[in-house]
């Protein structure tokens, strides 16, 4: 074997032309003909014994040459990979395809074909030592402690009955309902199936249930009977009734109110380990401060991460690209198994391979972001902390514990997640962090994708509204 040429490729491939000389060609020929004669069985003859001639008729010239030239392609290449010190990522392509090359093998006669592979990816980085981002600021409220003491109270309250007062915003309610879609173009109007119940306990608080619905039971009287316009959202979990109007005929039956228990040291004794409610309130804010920071660092290093990607210059491989993209897809597999829901339904085979094409996009981003720290890491001499690192085996070993792993490859996630994490702490140290107020950043990018009103069309001035806070209730 004689490597003629060598090449780069574009998604960091490399081309070896080779050359296979006249004696190996004829050799690897007559070598698969004299397996074959020994362990091929043909009636008359004994093994070993059957002529060349009905040997190759029985069998086939073309299948003769295809087994030989398997053998000269896979022997010749890996000899390639081993002199040329290669690593290959996934498997080599062949040029021409391995049928034409059936074709025109003729034993005896040079032979010259073509080997591409995938190798890993050079990265080259801009000048990461001197970045400049920007990142929010998470600070901690008071209100968040405060929230979360009000969620556990409503939760722990007592309903008490109302019987002198209409139903309002916080009340649990007992109720008749019955949907029915809004009247078509012929003035029919269907019921909807599985909108139907009796005795019907339901909370008027948002997000709770439909919030048209919500809102019309409010301000209703026990033993009322109303006609409620409602309008399915358009994200509605329903795809046949995501946007649609209907008419709900509800009948109020009960009214509760919510009883909340006082704040006190009885009530932080219920909800946690804690004896005394200013001990509680000590956890909390401690617990609410660390996820400030922990998100304030997440910010920042997401910021870091882009901005080293930006001035990075990284060639793919496709075999990189399509194991990402795999594990991705295996991910939201998991996921959705977590929440029991049947993955049946969507991992088929036939849309495997557009699950794989839709996570491409997040797959390179990926890749160019653990290939730039990695990079990093490289070029700093940065190492991982010994004890760090069988910490977290052992504790990704024990979350799956269930399953039979290959501690080379844990090993090796692991290693590669803390070097990352090496890699960030060096960059903002070196790095010059702007932190903003949070959602600063949000909004500056929703300003600048915002098409550009038009001239001639006379702008409404929009209407700004502060949105409410929304508790953290994983907290």
């Amino acid at each position: 074997m004689k490597i003629i040429a060598k090449s780069k490729r574009p998604a960091s491939q490399i081309a070896l032309e080779l050359e296979i000389p006249p004696e190996t060609s004829k050799q690897a020929y007559e070598q698969v003909v004299r397996d074959l004669s020994r362990k091929v069985k043909i009636p008359g003859f004994r093994p070993g014994k059957v002529p060349r001639q009905i040997l190759v008729q029985r069998l086939g010239s073309k299948n003769i040459k295809a087994e030989a030239l398997e053998k000269i392609v896979q022997e010749s290449v890996q000899s390639a990979i081993d002199q040329e010190s290669i690593a290959v990522l996934g498997n080599y392509q062949i040029e021409p395809t391995f049928e034409e090359l059936v074709g025109n093998y003729k034993p005896g006669d040079a032979l010259t074909f073509l080997a591409s592979m995938d190798v890993p990816p050079e990265v080259k980085l801009g000048d990461y030592q001197a970045l400049e981002v920007k990142a929010e600021e998470v600070k901690y409220e008071p209100s968040q402690l405060d929230e979360f003491l009000d969620q556990q109270r409503s939760r722990l309250a007592t309903l008490v009955p109302i019987e002198d007062r209409p139903a309002k915003m916080g009340d649990t309610v007992v109720v008749d309902y019955a949907g029915r879609l809004s009247a078509n173009e012929e003035g029919e109007e269907e019921a909807i199936s599985g909108a139907e119940a009796k005795d019907f306990q339901l909370e008027l608080e948002s997000g709770k249930f439909i919030e048209d619905l919500i809102a019309g039971i409010g301000g209703m009287e026990i033993g009322e009977t109303k006609e409620i316009p409602v309008k399915f959202p358009e994200d509605y979990a329903r795809e046949d009734l995501a946007g649609q109007e209907a008419i709900f005929n509800v009948t109020l039956h009960e009214i509760k109110e919510k009883e909340l228990p006082e704040l006190d040291d009885e009530l932080a004794e219920e909800i946690s380990d804690f004896e005394t409610l200013a001990e509680l309130r000590e956890h909390l804010e401690s617990q609410y401060q660390e996820k400030a920071e922990n998100e304030t660092k997440g910010n920042i290093e997401t910021a870091l991460t882009k901005a080293l990607v930006a001035i990075a210059e990284v060639d793919l491989p496709e075999t990189l690209v399509s194991q990402e993209s795999e594990t991705l897809v295996k991910q939201s597999l998991m996921e959705m198994e977590r929440y029991g829901l049947d993955v049946n339904q969507f991992f088929t085979s036939d849309r495997l391979p557009q699950l794989k094409e839709a996570a491409r996009p997040e797959a390179m981003e990926n890749l160019k972001s653990s290939l730039s720290l990695a990079e990093v890491a490289k070029l700093e001499k940065l190492e991982v902390d010994k004890e760090e690192l069988e910490k977290r085996v052992a504790e990704l070993v024990e979350q799956l514990s269930d399953r039979q792993l290959d501690m080379d490859r844990v090993r090796e996630f692991v290693t590669d997640d803390l070097r990352q994490e090496v890699a960030l702490d060096w960059l903002r140290e070196k790095a010059t962090v702007e932190l903003v107020p949070e959602g600063t950043l949000k909004a500056e990018e929703e300003e600048a994708e915002a098409p550009e009103p038009d001239s001639e069309t006379e702008v409404e001035p929009a209407i700004e509204v502060e949105a409410e806070t929304v508790p953290d209730e994983s907290e």
